[in-house]
């Protein structure tokens, strides 16, 4: 049964954030996902989710100054003190929203910083990560990006994700595999989820091009969620696409893709 989560970053953005809550449970949806909790007071957000029966599927590390075009701080290593930070912070917020899983951003390449480097250090920091959202019972989640919309992300490709997980040694990281990333880097979508159906906790989807709803690109949504009920993938799907003419106006897409 295919379980649908609001991405409130990207829908209902015709509201102010703390609005979105109410208007995705009115179209429907019994989940959601955003970026980041901090601009708000934990209380708040949770008062909107017991409000409007909604669960909190995931969201993610604090992941830097984001306003500056920062997208994760998890390869720099010399901030591995404020990741840390980070990490305290999200699971405070994740133990009052009730959210199950987190998402680590790894970041792009700093400069002056070698490839090697980065990576020794996404690898100290993923595993420091995972052992303490385990004492919470909360997993770890790495998510590859393309490196078209954010030029010079680290993690790009699905099997560089699967050696980092390895080479961490910890059985709390898991991947969060965003269709739509993933078919502008690698394509062959519908065989690399099977393959890797034991470590992918969280999909996200979007269209190609254009990052907008299923129906309005290259990818054939209707096959793929078949397809993810034959595998009895479990989990959620994160609908985190730019809505092409508002978000109420482009759900039909659900309906002709029977979810």
């Amino acid at each position: 049964m295919t379980k649908l989560a609001a991405n409130l970053t990207m829908l209902f953005n015709e509201h102010p954030f703390m609005e979105r809550f109410e208007a995705a449970a009115r179209a429907g949806f019994r989940g959601v996902e955003f970026l980041f909790p901090y601009a708000f007071h934990a209380d708040q957000i949770a008062d909107k989710l017991n409000a409007y029966q909604l669960d909190l599927v995931l969201h993610n590390l604090p992941a830097g100054n984001w306003e500056a075009g920062e997208r994760g701080i998890a390869c720099h290593p010399d901030r591995i003190g404020e990741f840390r930070e980070g990490v305290d912070e999200a699971i405070r917020y994740a133990k009052v929203l009730g959210a199950k899983q987190l998402n680590c951003l790894v970041g792009k390449l700093p400069q002056g910083v070698s490839h090697a480097q980065a990576r020794e250090t996404v690898v100290e920091n993923l595993k420091y990560a995972a052992d303490m959202l385990k004492e919470h019972r909360i997993s770890l989640l790495i998510e590859p990006i393309n490196d078209f919309d954010i030029p010079g992300f680290f993690l790009t490709r699905t099997q560089q994700a699967i050696d980092l997980i390895r080479d961490t040694g910890s059985s709390n990281i898991y991947l969060q595999y965003d269709i739509y990333h993933m078919q502008r880097m690698e394509g062959e979508i519908a065989s690399t989820i099977r393959a890797n159906r034991d470590i992918i906790r969280h999909i996200q989807l979007a269209d190609n091009p254009g990052r907008f709803e299923p129906g309005t690109g290259e990818i054939n949504y209707r096959y793929l969620f078949k397809m993810l009920d034959e595998i009895g993938y479990e989990g959620w799907i994160g609908c985190e696409y730019k809505p092409k003419a508002g978000t109420i106006e482009g759900l039909g897409w659900r309906q002709a893709h029977g979810v």
